[in-house]
């Protein structure tokens, strides 16, 4: 089989761009929640989200494939977009944003796994790519979706359930 590096190489520079969406989510989310029950799995997170678009840098470079920075810089500003949403409140953070802040990182830690399935796939036929590292990512990979499926689960109780805890008192009043 031989690897087409032209599709790669936009498929790994659209998934880079969404790393970049995804590290400064985790970022910013982490902060926000500093202080309270999230914020140390989600500074752990964040953490292991920016290691991750890294070892994605590092693959690409063994594949020699370039960054489209450009790229990059979009994914960036579509996080930045994203901040912008109808969530009940104008002037302050609403509980909601913590909802779909977490099904967003999800959902980018889910693309993200498509990634390293697609690349241990692709290490059968190519040995620049190290098949062991790319199952590690996976598997961590695995275990985000796991702890943001329980936090947005969580969240998600506690914001839409009158039974839940009240959805602000775990807050700080940032946006």
């Amino acid at each position: 089989m031989t690897v087409r590096p032209q599709f790669l190489g936009i498929y790994l520079n659209d998934h880079l761009a969404g790393a970049a969406a995804g590290v400064e989510l985790f970022r910013r989310a982490a902060r926000v929640h500093r202080g309270t029950a999230l914020g140390p799995p989600l500074a752990s997170m964040a953490l292991e989200v920016s290691q991750d678009r890294e070892s994605l840098r590092r693959i690409m470079a063994a594949l020699d494939l370039p960054v489209k920075r450009h790229r990059v810089a979009l994914g960036r500003l579509a996080e930045r977009a994203g901040r912008l949403k109808l969530n009940g409140r104008v002037l302050t953070r609403s509980p909601l944003s913590d909802v779909l802040e977490l099904e967003a990182m999800r959902l980018g830690v889910e693309g993200k796994a498509c990634v390293w399935r697609c690349l241990e796939a692709l290490a059968g036929t190519d040995s620049r790519i190290d098949v062991a590292h790319v199952r590690d990512l996976l598997r961590r990979a695995e275990r985000q979706i796991h702890v943001l499926e329980t936090l947005r689960v969580d969240r998600a109780a506690q914001v839409f359930t009158a039974d839940g805890e009240d959805a602000d008192s775990d807050r700080p009043s940032r946006r």
